[in-house]
């Protein structure tokens, strides 16, 4: 019989970066880009704070999830304000981990609660909507590249 340790540290296929964007000023509109470099500050470009919120991800799959909630189709990556959208990867699974996201080795630090803006991206329950599927923070450890495409997936 398998250990609940070794179900739980097990994934069943790596993950994939789907999108990045950037934050260039607090309130301004995010920026696609198709690669960052993440560093010790975080990504470059991005008005983030360095340490264990230095970047954002959430899961492609949410996107459909919160547009569910809020009566329409998947909302747009953009609008969540986080930096990476990652598909095929339960990212919550990965809390307290490290994780190659591209060349860069982030550590998954926490669950990224909504904040108010949600209300004024979706309207009304916007914030109810995002509670539970915003994502996740996560530290850079090691700095490196990440690009549309690139593999996602636990460094142990």
């Amino acid at each position: 019989m398998e250990r609940l340790s070794e179900l739980i540290a097990r994934v069943a296929q790596p993950g994939r970066v789907d999108w990045v964007g950037l934050r260039p000023a607090r309130r301004l509109d995010m920026v696609s880009v198709d690669q960052v470099d993440a560093g010790p500050l975080g990504l470059a470009g991005d008005h983030g704070k360095p340490g264990k919120r230095a970047v954002s991800l959430v899961q492609a799959e949410h996107l459909a999830v919160i547009g569910a909630y809020l009566g329409r189709g998947p909302v747009a990556a953009s609008d969540l304000r986080r930096n990476v959208v990652v598909s095929g990867i339960n990212l919550i699974s990965l809390r307290g981990r490290r994780v190659w996201v591209g060349d860069a080795i982030l550590k998954i630090t926490g669950p990224c609660a909504p904040c108010s803006r949600m209300e004024e991206a979706f309207g009304h329950g916007g914030y109810a909507a995002v509670r539970g599927h915003g994502g996740v923070t996560a530290d850079v450890v090691e700095p490196g590249t990440i690009r549309l495409g690139d593999s996602v997936r636990p460094l142990d």
